[in-house]
């Protein structure tokens, strides 16, 4: 196919995410005050949108905790820098099945499953401009762990979101989930065009080669909207991948740690040295107005 790069780019920046990283890097933002922080250096550096999770201030453990994601939305809007606030809605949807042979004896400190109303709220009273739609079910990393999100879940969230003038980012771990997000615009559930992130190399989902990734790429309809990301080693060459094939970029903390062998990084760097590999390939950084501009999303204030 011929080469379709994208001239015009904006960076996503995932300020904490909710893995297992709090103890591995001391620059993971904790607090929803650190959060914030973190999230507004990235956007003085380039990022024009933020995607944000929330975590135990004293723990660092992943929360959803309405009250934090307000703090976090306080503090990001209240501040004189301008960003694209995107916050998940990936949590709540986490089964932890017991062993082998007694796999219906759930581990209960780990299971997390709430209802499709719950799993919202924190967008309903915060209205970011953007929240994430996890557009599939999928074996997730540790042995046990599945990422549950059925149709009828994805139906009612995403109908939720659409009726709350949220614009979801589907987050697409492998082809199947662009399948199914093509059915929800289809059946009228999501507007269109709709916007996506390309979740390259999560186990088990969408390896991060790049016959995959083009894969996944030639499945995004082509007025769709799509960014891309990888995870550590990775997260740097998927920003010029996802440049060069027409899409646009996602780095942070949320999905690798390291500025470069050795040396842990901040989420503002990250968002620096990708920065610098846009413009080296001679596409330049839309901010925060732009972006809402081309994909009609509205800034508002907390209810």
């Amino acid at each position: 196919m011929p080469l379709a790069m994208n001239r015009e780019v904006f960076i996503t920046c995932a300020v904490t995410g909710s893995g297992a990283t709090q103890d591995r890097s001391h620059h993971v933002p904790r607090s929803p005050q650190q959060i914030a922080e973190s999230a507004i250096a990235a956007a003085k550096a380039g990022a024009a949108v933020v995607h944000c999770h929330v975590r135990d201030p004293e723990t660092g453990t992943p929360s959803r905790d309405p009250a934090l994601y307000r703090e976090v939305t306080e503090r990001i809007r209240d501040s004189d820098t301008d960003v694209v606030l995107n916050l998940t809605a990936g949590m709540g949807g986490d089964i932890v099945f017991g062993d082998v042979e007694n796999p219906m004896a759930l581990k209960e400190d780990a299971t997390d499953m709430i209802g499709a109303t719950e799993r919202l709220v924190h967008i309903a009273e915060c209205l970011p401009e953007i929240c994430t739609l996890d557009c599939g079910t999928m074996n997730f990393a540790e042995a046990d762990y599945v990422m549950t999100n059925t149709p009828g879940m994805l139906t009612a969230m995403g109908r939720m979101m659409t009726d709350l003038g949220v614009k979801p980012e589907i987050e697409a771990f492998d082809t199947g989930h662009l399948w199914y997000a093509k059915q929800l615009v289809k059946d009228g559930v999501l507007d269109s065009p709709a916007l996506v992130q390309l979740c390259m190399g999560v186990p088990w989902g969408a390896p991060d080669d790049l016959n995959t990734f083009m894969a996944m790429v030639n499945n995004v309809p082509e007025d769709w909207t799509f960014s891309a990301f990888g995870l550590g080693r990775n997260q740097m060459a998927y920003v010029a991948a996802s440049v060069l094939a027409g899409g646009h970029v996602r780095v942070g903390l949320e999905d690798n740690l390291w500025l470069e062998k050795g040396v842990l990084a901040e989420n503002w760097q990250l968002v620096e040295k990708a920065r610098g590999i846009i413009e080296g390939l001679g596409a330049t950084l839309i901010g925060p107005e732009e972006v809402r501009a081309r994909l009609g999303l509205q800034k508002r204030a907390p209810k």
